[in-house]
């Protein structure tokens, strides 16, 4: 049965989650008062915040899963690990999430980062373990033609920009620093981000521009994925 002493406005976000200014204003309050003590006497409110988020998250995933194979989804805890930190304060002052694909066959993720002034969206390869970024390195020595035209892709570049993430400073260690593709194997993430303001974070139709631009990252995922499962040869490491 319907209560009907909700108010419209809460049905319309229980069937389509939104991300709201209440709980963009409790994040600001957290970051100004971020101590066990104020977060204890205000857990009951963050806990209604992190449901309403989490339920915003799983509406991506299903999104998502129109278009790509998802296993899960991920929110991450507020709190910080301080243990090897100088900022001691016990609380992030942002909600996270990320989604994972399924399957050795299909490679990249998914992050979602929302906090006032900073809200942003990332996807790629954030730390490839050796062999995958040895692997990916040496595709790109031995011809970066096709991941150049999927990275430059004039739709695709209009919504996550340019590559970015750490690199080294001049070339890994068996790599020519003079090498035509230097720009790229130098790179130790493959990743793109695309930035929002808070304005478009608490619009109505957020969950719908997030779903389509982590759409249009497909033909980068699906390249980086066979790049990931064949050897410079192009036969399959998968069993």
């Amino acid at each position: 049965m319907v209560n009907f002493s909700l108010k419209s406005q809460d049905i319309g976000r229980m069937l389509h989650p939104v991300i709201t200014k209440e709980t963009f204003q409790f994040l600001k309050k957290l970051e100004k008062n971020n101590a066990r003590e104020w977060f204890e006497e205000h857990k009951k409110e963050f806990k209604g915040h992190e449901a309403d988020v989490k339920r915003f998250f799983i509406s991506v995933m299903e999104g998502l899963k129109a278009n790509d194979e998802i296993e899960k989804m991920k929110m991450f805890r507020i709190y910080r690990d301080v243990r090897f930190s100088n900022d001691k304060t016990p609380y992030k002052t942002h909600l996270a999430g990320s989604f994972s694909r399924a399957g050795a066959r299909l490679r990249g993720g998914y992050y979602m980062h929302l906090k006032p002034g900073d809200s942003f969206i990332a996807m790629g390869f954030w730390e490839p373990n050796k062999e995958d970024l040895l692997r990916i390195r040496k595709e790109l020595e031995l011809d970066a033609t096709e991941f150049r035209k999927v990275i430059n892709e004039k739709s695709f570049k209009k919504i996550w920009g340019d590559l970015v993430g750490d690199e080294v400073k001049t070339a890994p260690k068996g790599f020519d620093k003079e090498h035509q593709n230097i720009d790229l194997i130098k790179k130790k993430q493959f990743i793109f981000v695309r930035k929002f303001k808070d304005e478009e974070v608490l619009d109505k139709d957020f969950g719908n521009t997030i779903v389509e631009s982590f759409k249009a990252v497909r033909p980068y995922f699906d390249l980086m994925s066979e790049i990931l499962t064949t050897d410079l040869n192009g036969i399959s490491l998968l069993n």
